[in-house]
Order: C-alpha cells, then sequence, then structure tokens
C-alpha cells in the first residue's frame, strides 16, 4: 500500500538501492544535489546532478526534461561525506514553457522500491511564482536514510536554489543558466529545511516565499472552483501582494446533498489543523536540532570553543532559532485565525445530528424521516489551538461499538482517576443515547439497558420515563441473559436471512429497528456465556443493525486477562471528561477529545426528549 506523505513528513526507507520517479502534466527537469554536514553542496559544484553532467557516485545522470522520469540511487554508493540529497524538479526554459509552477497541475513524486513498487507519494502542492522546487530529500539520521516531502520552492530558480548550497552566485547562475531549469537571475529564497523530523517554516509550509498563504488542505477537499484557503494565482508573473484571507462560506466542499458537504467540510478542517499543526511542530524540532547541531559544531572544535568567538556562534545559533520559531508561530496563528473563522460559519449551519448541545437548531427540533449520514459523537482539539473544536463525527450506522471508560484518564503527562468518574460516565452514556435515538426516525433505533445494579437508573430516568427505552429487563444476571439471549438470537436471524437473500423470511413480529445496546457498570451482572455473549454481539451484531454502547472500568474487568483484550481494542473508546488519548496515525497527533455536554441551565435536553416521545406514541 502506497503511504501518502504530506509536506514535511518522513518515511524510514527499507533500501539502499531505489528510485525516483516524477509525474507531471507538463516536461519538467530533474536534478540532485549532493549536501554534506554544512548544509553545502558536496565539493561544490562537483556535487551537482543535472541532466548531461558526469555521473556522481550512487547517482544515475537525470535525463532530459520529460514528464516523467525515474532517478536510479544508490545510497550505499554514496560518499561517505554526503549526509543528504535534494532532489529538485525546474521548469525548462522555451517559448511555451510555464512561467511558474503555479500555473501547472501540482506533479508527483513516487518513491520506488527495488522492483519498481510503489512505497510512498508525494504531490508537491501550493506551488505560486516559484520555477524550481525542491520535492524531496533523502537524508541520513543516526545511520539510517529516510525520505522526507519537502516542497520547498524557489522564484530564482536553479540559480537560487543552488546559492542557497553554498555554491557562489556567479557559478549557481552558469549552471543554472546552463541546466533545462529556468534561468533567471538569483532571487532571496527561503533558507532550506534540514533534516528530521517533519515540516520546517523555510518551506512553502508555513511561510511561501511568495508570501502566499499555504494550502495544507487534502487535494479532494478542493472545489471545481479552487479552494476556499487558496490564493488565487495572478495573471501577470510579477510577484503578487499578500492577499486578504477569504472569507469563509458553510457547505463549501464536495457532496451531493448540503448534509453531506457540511460533513465533508468538517473533516477537511480536521485535515487542515492536523496539517497545519504537523507543520509547526516540526518546524520547531527542526530549528531546535539545527541550534544543538551548531553549538555542537563549536565545541567540537577546540578552536571555537571558548572565547568571545564560542560566545557569538552561540549568540547567532540561538538568534536563527528564534527566527525560525517565530515564522513558524506566525504560520500557525495565520491558519489557526482562518480555521476559527470557518469553525464560526460552519458550526451555526449543522444539523441536529452534527451540532453540538448549545445550537439554536435543536430548539426547533423535530425528529427526522431519514437517519442522517453521521452523527457527532463529541469535539476534538490539540494543545497548540486550545480554543479551535473541530467536531467527530462518525458515520451511521456505527460500524464499531462504543466504550466509555469509567476507568483511568490522562492529563498528557500520566493517568489519572478522577473522583466521581463513574456518575460523569452513566450521565455520558445517557446523553449520547438520546442524541442516537434524536437523529433516528420515531421507532428507527431501539435502545435496551442493561444495568444489573441500578447504579445508573437516574441517568437514564428521562429516557425511561418518555417510553423511550425497551421495556425493562429482569433486575441481576437473569435480565442480562434474558436479553443478551434475544440480542443473539436476533443477530443469528437476520445473518441467516442475509446470506440465504431471504430478508422477507425473517419472524413476524422482529422486531426490524436498529438496536443499540447501552451496558452500565460493566462486568457487573456478568458470568462467562454472557461475557461471550456480549463479544459475539459487538464482533457480529454491527453488520445486522446490533450495536454497543458499553460503561466500564477496564480495571473491573481484569480477572477475565486477555480475554477481553479484542473487545476494548474492537470498541471507539470515549471518556466522560476531555482526554487526549485518541491517537492519529496520519500525523501521529495525540488529539483531546471533549465530550459533549448540555449547556447549565438549559431545558434543551427535555424539549427533544418530549419532541421524540410524541412523535412515537403517533407513530404507533
Amino acid at each position: 500500500m502506497t503511504a501518502e506523505l504530506v509536506r514535511g513528513q518522513n518515511q524510514a526507507l527499507p533500501w539502499t538501492r531505489l528510485e525516483i520517479g516524477v509525474q507531471a502534466d507538463r516536461a519538467l527537469a530533474l536534478g540532485a544535489v549532493l549536501v554534506g554536514e554544512a548544509g553545502h553542496a558536496l565539493g561544490g559544484a562537483e556535487g551537482i546532478a543535472l541532466p548531461g553532467a558526469p555521473p556522481l557516485p550512487g547517482l544515475a545522470v537525470p535525463g532530459p526534461p520529460a514528464a516523467a522520469h525515474r532517478l536510479a540511487v544508490d545510497l550505499g554508493a554514496l560518499p561517505a561525506a554526503a549526509t543528504r540529497v535534494d532532489l529538485f524538479l525546474a521548469l525548462p526554459d522555451g517559448p511555451h514553457a510555464p512561467v511558474r509552477f503555479g500555473a501547472l497541475a501540482a506533479p508527483r513524486v513516487l518513491l520506488l522500491g527495488p522492483g519498481g513498487e510503489e512505497a510512498a507519494g508525494f504531490a508537491v502542492t501550493g506551488l505560486a511564482e516559484e520555477t524550481a522546487v525542491v520535492a524531496v530529500e533523502l537524508y541520513r539520521r543516526n545511520g539510517a536514510w529516510k525520505i522526507r516531502a519537502v516542497g520547498q520552492g524557489y522564484q530564482g530558480g536553479v540559480p537560487a536554489l543552488l546559492t542557497d548550497r553554498g555554491i557562489d552566485p556567479g557559478t549557481a547562475h552558469r549552471l543554472g543558466a546552463g541546466a533545462p531549469g529556468r534561468p533567471v537571475a538569483p532571487a532571496p529564497a527561503a533558507p532550506r529545511p534540514d533534516p528530521d523530523p517533519a515540516p520546517t517554516p523555510e518551506s512553502p509550509g508555513p511561510a511561501a516565499p511568495s508570501g502566499g498563504r499555504v494550502d495544507y488542505t487534502h487535494p479532494g477537499r478542493r472545489p471545481a472552483g479552487g479552494h476556499p484557503y487558496a490564493t488565487p494565482a495572478p495573471a501577470a508573473p510579477a510577484p503578487p501582494a499578500a492577499p486578504a484571507a477569504p472569507v469563509p462560506v458553510a457547505g463549501d466542499a464536495s457532496g451531493w446533498s448540503m448534509e453531506e458537504r457540511l460533513h465533508n467540510q468538517v473533516w477537511g478542517m480536521f485535515e487542515d489543523l492536523a496539517r497545519t499543526v504537523a507543520a509547526y511542530r516540526g518546524a520547531v524540532e527542526f530549528a531546535e536540532d539545527r541550534r544543538e547541531r551548531e553549538l555542537d559544531a563549536v565545541l567540537d572544535d577546540p578552536r571555537t570553543r571558548t572565547g568571545q568567538g564560542a560566545a557569538d556562534a552561540r549568540a547567532a545559533a540561538s538568534e536563527r532559532y528564534g527566527t525560525l520559531v517565530a515564522r513558524a508561530q506566525e504560520a500557525l496563528d495565520r491558519d489557526l485565525a482562518q480555521l476559527a473563522a470557518e469553525s464560526q460559519v460552519v458550526e451555526p449551519a449543522l444539523p441536529p445530528a452534527l451540532a453540538g448541545w448549545e445550537s439554536p437548531v435543536w430548539h426547533a427540533y423535530r425528529p427526522p424521516e431519514q437517519p442522517p449520514l453521521a452523527v457527532r459523537l463529541g469535539d476534538l482539539r490539540l494543545p497548540e489551538a486550545p480554543e479551535l473544536r473541530i467536531p467527530m463525527l462518525v458515520r451511521l450506522p456505527l460500524e464499531r461499538g462504543l466504550w466509555i471508560d469509567a476507568g483511568r484518564l490522562s492529563d498528557g503527562e500520566g493517568e489519572f482517576r478522577p473522583a466521581g468518574l463513574r456518575a460523569l460516565a452513566a450521565a455520558s452514556a445517557a446523553l449520547h443515547a438520546t442524541r442516537l435515538l434524536a437523529v433516528h426516525p420515531p421507532g428507527g433505533l431501539t435502545v435496551h439497558l442493561l444495568d444489573p445494579a441500578g447504579s445508573g437508573a437516574a441517568a437514564f430516568a428521562g429516557l425511561r420515563s418518555a417510553g423511550l427505552l425497551a421495556p425493562a429487563p429482569p433486575a441481576g444476571a437473569a435480565g442480562v441473559a434474558e436479553v443478551l439471549e434475544r440480542l443473539t438470537r436476533r443477530v443469528d436471524l437476520v445473518q441467516m436471512a442475509v446470506r440465504g437473500g431471504a430478508r422477507d423470511a425473517l419472524p413476524p413480529g422482529l422486531d426490524t429497528a436498529e438496536q443499540l445496546l447501552v451496558v452500565h457498570d460493566f462486568p457487573h451482572g456478568f458470568d462467562d456465556r454472557a461475557v461471550t455473549r456480549l463479544r459475539y454481539l459487538a464482533d457480529e451484531g454491527p453488520a445486522v443493525g446490533v450495536h454497543l454502547l458499553l460503561v466500564a472500568d477496564r480495571d473491573d474487568a481484569a480477572g477475565y486477562g486477555p480475554l477481553l483484550d479484542p473487545l476494548w481494542r474492537g470498541l471507539l473508546r470515549i471518556t466522560p471528561l476531555p482526554d487526549g488519548h485518541l491517537a492519529d496515525p496520519w500525523v501521529h497527533h495525540l488529539w483531546t477529545f471533549l465530550p459533549p455536554c448540555a449547556p447549565t441551565g438549559s431545558a434543551v435536553l427535555e424539549t427533544v426528549v418530549g419532541a421524540m416521545a410524541r412523535a412515537r406514541r403517533r407513530s404507533r
């Protein structure tokens, strides 16, 4: 499976021999620079691979400008002093050649294994007036080689790119003029990114050289008329002034209905926040890493270890660090401001299934005629943007059960167990059940409550008195066994009917509505047989309309040992208090989950429950 890299993301290389592929809709030139420890081209002009130039150790000679390239790299044959290989793309010269990358579709760079298999891809987006771009870099870190998506562009073309790698301007201009890239006078280029571990503020990520805003948005989020964040390209090739931020519009995403467009827009906001924070964190880590290496270089040389020269070097390193961090913070603040503006527009437009309980849309609530596309479980946030909340949406019907953890929580530094968490977990379960009932048509969802000890009775009293729960089973273990037996039998019958293509053969009187089993204070009242049936429902139920909402402290079930490990892994863990536990494998963030809550003093829940009860009575 090909991994799709985002700007600044890196990935380990499992091979020493590989190929870098390029795909574009127009002919582009490909080149490479061998870089040493100091960040300069190794051997000066002798470390640059251009079409027609002599081959370099470990690097094939790049071909002439083309829409598709393959460049073979042998990492084991590179000079020992080479710590990085920068691979760049340049616009060819000619009367019909484009004058800037912004006029082209984003080229795509591929990492190919020894057998030609695609291992990673990177779409070089976010370019405007640049005529050369460092697409990716291969770099050595702690003895291992990695690839990083860079996407750093240069308005000054190849000469500016080479000058930034320590080639004197005259030689850089001569090489750039002789290369297939556009020979223009050198222009100030943003400082280059350096090794590990993620995005850098020098790339067109946080601060593009053209002054335009970085587009961290997933390409699939861009509407036909351009992404709402994108800066319109000017007609003339002259560098444009920084444009004003575009005005966000609710529903500005792809989809067949407004509900689907809003759903996709919310997920686009989630992706944008993930990308821009990843870029910021990577930029800060890069700045720290570079400062440490510069200070190490001062200490490693006895001639510069002490005296005024050492003090000046340390001060310069600290100043560069502060500049990079400030630039990264500026880009982060700009992106967060735009996302906050979009959130202020999108949040009021969300329908009940996607809206928070504080939304005015609930005051005019009417039970829907069809179940929604998705439902909101809470909100997500990152430490860099504590005030910005992104709705956490899951598709319906639920593909996996929910587990409200009544045990330990995390504060980012360790786990703790707040007092009163069990009561909060029961109230949270009732709130989630209320929302799931509210977003289904009357009679479209049947909720069964298993509470053998009765400890959750107060939290579910409103739903019980309104007649929105299935009849209460007998108390204790007998009630647990009865409900689990009934739902297990339903799962078996529906599975057989579906597999045999005989849905019409289901027994008369079988409840065909979606089923939600709420288990409070698990495993109280459960014996081994009941636990086995619960695991079966968690695994097989969602596919045939039986869903699980479990309220439990995992420590209470420790006596079952590893038997229940598949159950915990198969459920989506949410919490009754904010908790930073939701791992994002895409950019390796830990998101803080913010549970839903009704506004203090508001009667919104009573209003919604009353409307559901009246609609259910009318539908019978």
